[in-house]
């Protein structure tokens, strides 16, 4: 059996490591908002090119916190509008509704899958303050003319860039590319911990200091509450794991890119559409998604042939019961993509025989 992500291997190359970490962390036992978070934070916003990092709970807690910090600074009020892609992972829309704001839902580019800058411009009004461009799957979103709408209506710009670490272009890394990011470090994340984290990067020297408060209790100083805050901060451990997988996050994304490259010019099936990619540095390939006719039947001859696969996602966010209010949509490019998606193994773990064996299944169909 191809797995589509086997863990155990992919975080069993540094378990020598995590077991020093482990024992620093049971000698020196700071285990909350510890050197680990600290070390992380500093290396993390030096990786993306930022002047910041903040060490969160997970990836929706990041991108909440920074809508209510700019809520807390005055960009935004509650009530705004926030564009959002429709196709996107439900988190995205879960942040703008936890901080009493309004998502606006807007097809993506069939082809990237991500906003685009002609979609959102027509969906601009009086009312939108914010745009969330999420780098679905592991792509760069349309950076350079979501900035310049951005710009010229003089609106925020914020990076959903849970699955892009490391996706660059030719302005900078994907959390150095709008007014602020959120990231996620869940498990299967390119770069992803043992359990849930996240991060909020920016070169916003009062967002910083706000969303380190709202992470924190609101507190600066123990037991003195500036705000109303949260509880959401980077797990100490975590971060030390965090510190010893980040060194080799450009290695297993170029690892990544080299498996899609593989698979684009091998994969020769008129019944899957392959992704698009451009041959740049602006996709990591935290997953290979194609499209298909008949799913089920699809996934079935996968299973048969010893390949699992994944859909990112099955259900589209405004069909989602906890979204009914927004079941009245009209969104059929969403739709149509959600009903066809499939999510191939790339891991970075798949060894060149079974990238060729599942070349061959594919082709076979």
């Amino acid at each position: 059996m191809i797995k589509f992500l086997d863990l155990h291997k992919i975080n069993n190359r540094f378990r020598a490591e995590f077991e020093i970490a482990l024992g620093k962390s049971l000698d020196n036992s700071n285990y909350i908002l510890g050197p680990n978070v600290s070390k992380f934070e500093n290396e993390f916003a030096h990786y993306c090119g930022t002047k910041y990092c903040v060490g969160t709970a997970n990836g929706l807690d990041a991108l909440t916190l920074i809508l209510k910090g700019y809520i807390h600074l005055g960009k935004i009020k509650k009530g705004d509008k926030v564009i959002v892609p429709a196709n996107t992972f439900i988190a995205t829309i879960l942040s703008v509704l936890h901080a009493d704001l309004v998502p606006v839902f807007v097809e993506p580019n069939h082809k990237t899958y991500n906003l685009s800058a002609h979609k959102v411009s027509a969906a601009i009004t009086k009312d939108v303050k914010a745009i969330i461009m999420v780098h679905l799957y592991g792509q760069l979103a349309d950076v350079e003319g979501l900035n310049a709408i951005a710009k010229a209506q003089n609106i925020l710009l914020i990076e959903d860039a849970a699955q892009a670490h490391g996706s660059m272009c030719d302005t900078g890394k994907a959390g150095n590319l709008g007014n602020a990011a959120a990231f996620s470090f869940y498990p299967s994340k390119n770069l992803g911990a043992l359990g849930d984290g996240g991060a909020i990067t920016s070169n916003d020297s009062e967002l910083n200091e706000v969303v380190k408060l709202y992470r924190n209790y609101g507190s600066k100083e123990k037991y003195t509450n500036e705000i109303v805050g949260f509880n959401s901060r980077l797990d100490d451990l975590q971060a030390a794991i965090l510190n010893i997988k980040l060194k080799t996050l450009d290695t297993d994304n170029e690892r990544r890119r080299f498996i899609a490259n593989y698979y684009l010019e091998n994969i020769i099936n008129p019944k899957i559409q392959l992704p698009f990619y451009n041959k740049s540095m602006n996709h990591v390939f935290y997953a290979f998604v194609v499209e298909v006719e008949n799913r089920d039947r699809f996934m079935s001859y996968l299973e048969k042939n010893g390949i699992e696969s994944l859909i990112h996602y099955p259900i589209p966010p405004h069909q989602q019961k906890a979204l009914k209010n927004y079941a009245h949509l009209n969104l059929p490019i969403t739709e149509n993509i959600h009903k066809r998606i499939v999510s191939l193994p790339i891991s970075v773990m798949l060894s060149d025989v079974e990238i060729r064996m599942l070349i061959k299944v594919l082709n076979d169909y």
